[in-house]
């Protein structure tokens, strides 16, 4: 896979680094410390000197409870960042949106790779005049596809895009209201599943399942689109509607999650709460458990991790390939 000047090697036991760079105030991790012009291009270089092979930039925090953003200032917060890092260095970029229009700004901007955290499938979990499975007539159709914003950006500027599953269904039979019922239904009708399965899909026992069946539909959307399947990156989604006992389980299902699918796999688990919880520390004391989370990745044969502290976990991949080697 080629992205801008840089070769990844999908054959290869590396695992690539895709350092995050949040442009935001309220980032879980690191937010509001990378908002000016020198912060950002100091925090970029040393993102590259340490190992990064990717800088993911986002101008949105989707941590729990975020304050979201305008699409306009996202774009302006994004392609700030990006012009500032162009200015001084070549490095592929990737933007983390789930916006059409602030992606397709971003990417005329030059930015590299989409990373999208709703898979392609923004439109249908979150969109209330969303009109459901249609074909490119506006027809509804037995041999349907899924209209998708996202997709269409990304298959116009053909870049390589990373799609995370992400869905709003609810954890237990209790918390569900009428509005969590349609979601549901609607995910019964995507996954060709009756409205019995898709219920015990959304149990915590059944999370993998449900991975399985949100990647295989981005996958899908991305494929009638038109996207080539060489540049579709899957993300599980540690973090992203799922309780603590499922990212875990997704973590321990990663070796599954690369076998099942002829795809490049990504993980992004870099200080998320699935750490903090099983640790009892902040965000910024979880670096040790997100090195246990980048190796139990390589092993599983991810292409890419996504991390905050790339010089931390670069070495950690050093050491790993040092004994992959032997």
């Amino acid at each position: 896979m080629r992205i801008r000047n840089k070769e990844f090697d999908m054959k290869s036991p590396d695992v690539y680094i895709m350092g995050i760079l949040n442009i935001t105030p309220d980032s879980f991790s690191d937010g509001g410390r990378y908002v000016e012009k020198d912060d950002i291009l100091k925090h970029a270089e040393e993102m590259i000197e340490a190992g990064a092979d990717i800088i993911d930039i986002g101008g949105e925090s989707t941590r729990p409870g975020y304050q979201p953003v305008t699409e306009q200032e996202e774009i302006e917060r994004v392609c700030n960042a990006i012009n500032v890092i162009r200015e001084a260095f070549d490095i592929p970029i990737s933007v983390d949106t789930y916006k059409a229009a602030v992606m397709d700004e971003c990417l005329k901007a030059g930015a590299d790779i989409a990373n999208d955290i709703w898979g392609l499938r923004y439109d249908i979990y979150n969109d209330k005049n969303y009109s459901g499975i249609r074909n490119k007539n506006e027809e509804l159709t037995d041999d349907f596809y899924i209209s998708s914003q996202m997709a269409e950006v990304v298959a116009r500027y053909d870049v390589p895009v990373v799609v995370m599953h992400n869905d709003n269904m609810t954890r237990s039979f209790e918390e569900r209201n009428a509005s969590d019922m349609d979601i549901i239904k609607k995910y019964a009708q995507l996954s060709n599943l009756s409205v019995a399965e898709a219920i015990a899909d959304a149990e915590e026992a059944n999370v993998v399942s449900r991975v399985f069946r949100g990647l295989q539909q981005s996958i899908d959307i991305a494929l009638q689109y038109g996207i080539d399947k060489d540049k579709i990156i899957l993300d599980p989604g540690v973090g992203f509607a799922k309780t603590n006992l499922e990212n875990r389980k997704v973590l321990k299902a990663l070796p599954q999650i690369v076998e099942e699918f002829e795809y490049t796999v990504l993980l992004g688990a870099s200080r998320k709460s699935v750490i903090g919880n099983a640790l009892k520390l902040p965000a910024d004391e979880r670096e040790e458990g997100t090195l246990v989370t980048t190796i139990l990745a390589a092993e599983a044969g991810c292409k890419f991790v996504r991390v905050h502290d790339v010089e931390k976990n670069a070495r950690a991949l050093k050491m790993y390939r040092a004994i992959y080697d032997a």
